[in-house]
């Protein structure tokens, strides 16, 4: 039992055999269709009307073809002269102060919505000589006034009380005759406080004023250059308008 056991003792023990790494490639899985995040779509855009720039005109209110003088203020002096002859207007300065301002008020009918188109011939104007339609006059120092000077520039002006601004300063037009002799018709839509400006029938601008709503038309002239300045005016042509604005159309904004 000894022996046997000491030869137990010395027989040398099994040496174990390592497990060899595994080789085996990991292969990493496709996704075909990937997930996207998702986003939120835009609005579709709203259409919106074309603005029409003479909407709502109605029947004829008056034409004047300028044979009533009565109707017109008249004056004849070396200085200015406001005459109705041969189905015109004319008014004229020969001063040689500057500015002379020469206006003539219709006396009838007050208008408060309307289209007016008068035609301007320029006799003798240069320079800043100016000349236009006078509208919604209260009185002869409150009024709204379409002005064209002899630049080719026009402008809208505001007088209330004799005290005149310009909320629409001077701006070219291809339209408005630079100097004498030249012609334009000229145009102006009122609806409540909106007010849009023509020459030659093509729009040029828009104004949105409430300090008049009413009163008489009128048209003049000023001198502001030494030199005589004479305009006359014809075919008159005055309308309704009625046109009332459309509530503009809400477009809704994108969400982030």
């Amino acid at each position: 039992m000894m022996t046997l056991s000491s030869c137990a003792s010395l027989a040398p023990s099994p040496t174990p055999t390592p497990t060899p790494p595994s080789t085996a490639t990991v292969t990493p899985t496709i996704v075909w269709f990937p997930a996207t995040s998702t986003k939120t779509p835009l609005p579709s855009p709203v259409a919106q009307a074309t603005q029409e720039p003479l909407p709502g005109i109605g029947e004829e209110l008056f034409t004047d073809t300028f044979d009533q003088p009565e109707l017109w203020n008249t004056t004849t002096s070396p200085v200015a002269a406001v005459i109705v002859d041969n189905n015109q207007l004319t008014l004229s300065v020969n001063s040689e102060i500057s500015p002379t301002l020469l206006v003539s008020l219709r006396s009838q009918p007050l208008v408060q919505n309307f289209y007016l188109e008068v035609t301007a011939s320029l006799n003798l104007c240069r320079g800043d000589d100016r000349y236009g339609v006078i509208f919604r006059a209260n009185g002869s120092g409150s009024y709204y006034r379409y002005v064209l000077n002899c630049n080719g520039q026009t402008r809208f002006e505001r007088a209330v009380a004799g005290q005149a601004s310009a909320p629409r300063d001077w701006l070219t037009s291809p339209l408005a005759p630079a100097g004498a002799p030249g012609e334009v018709k000229i145009g102006i839509w009122a609806a409540g406080s909106e007010m849009r400006f023509f020459l030659d029938g093509r729009y040029q601008y828009t104004i949105e004023d409430a300090t008049f709503l009413s009163g008489t038309i009128g048209l003049f002239v000023s001198s502001y250059t030494s030199t005589p300045t004479s305009v006359s005016f014809s075919e008159m042509n005055v309308y309704t308008v009625n046109y009332k604005r459309p509530t503009p159309t809400r477009i809704p904004f994108a969400t982030p």
